[in-house]
């Protein structure tokens, strides 16, 4: 039992570490022997958990994956409106991406030249698929224009928000991107949503920027 939670403990620490170096300098950049270094682990731990650095990468898709969808489920669970819900849900892949460098290397890696192994999908693949949920919901619901393209719309906003992060990467500090994310959602709502129900998502916007600033 001693042995395996040690096992455990070094796969985790390998794993915050190759997230740490993926998110910093990029997937390509970053070697296995500068995983191990960053890790403080011999070369034969990494490989007793990890076959090649591509092994890695899919762990790290792997636990933001998961994390999303632990995120997902407990926004459903508020049954909240659906445009509320998708506001929710980016504000809190948003919140995922400043706390933790795990899901944050996962959205780097997302953006990178990485095939993702089935049964697994595509990060980007299922944000859209949420989002063209939602907003097909959010029309049900008159919170957005009935003559609104969803598809286009749905795939509009996983651009926005990972282009969002693409640029602020090199352009400022990760904290900002909550911020970034409520300027986002100020110039989709003045878009799609009808005149007067924009002040309650204007003001939902703001408020879960708060919330994640207060922690």
């Amino acid at each position: 039992m001693a042995r395996q939670l040690r096992a455990e403990q070094t796969r985790a620490t390998i794993i915050a570490a190759a997230a740490d170096l993926f998110d910093r300098q990029g997937y390509e950049s970053t070697s296995l022997s500068d995983i191990v270094g960053h890790a403080k682990v011999t070369k034969g731990a990494l490989y007793f958990h990890f076959a090649a650095k591509e092994d890695l990468a899919h762990a790290i898709l792997e636990l933001q994956a998961a994390a999303a969808q632990r995120l997902v489920a407990d926004v459903e669970a508020r049954g909240c409106s659906s445009l509320e819900a998708l506001m929710r849900t980016t504000f809190g892949i948003a919140r995922l991406a400043v706390d933790d460098p795990v899901p944050r290397a996962g959205l780097r890696l997302a953006t990178a030249d990485i095939a993702v192994r089935a049964p697994l999908r595509h990060p980007f693949t299922e944000w859209q698929d949420f989002a063209t949920r939602k907003f097909h919901g959010a029309v049900k619901e008159t919170d957005v224009h009935a003559d609104i393209d969803v598809a286009v719309v749905a795939h509009s906003l996983v651009c926005f928000f990972v282009g969002t992060r693409v640029a602020g990467r090199s352009l400022e500090p990760v904290g900002r991107l909550p911020r970034r994310v409520v300027e986002m959602w100020i110039l989709m709502i003045r878009g799609l949503v009808p005149v007067h129900r924009r002040p309650r998502y204007l003001t939902l916007a703001t408020q879960l920027e708060r919330e994640i600033r207060t922690g």
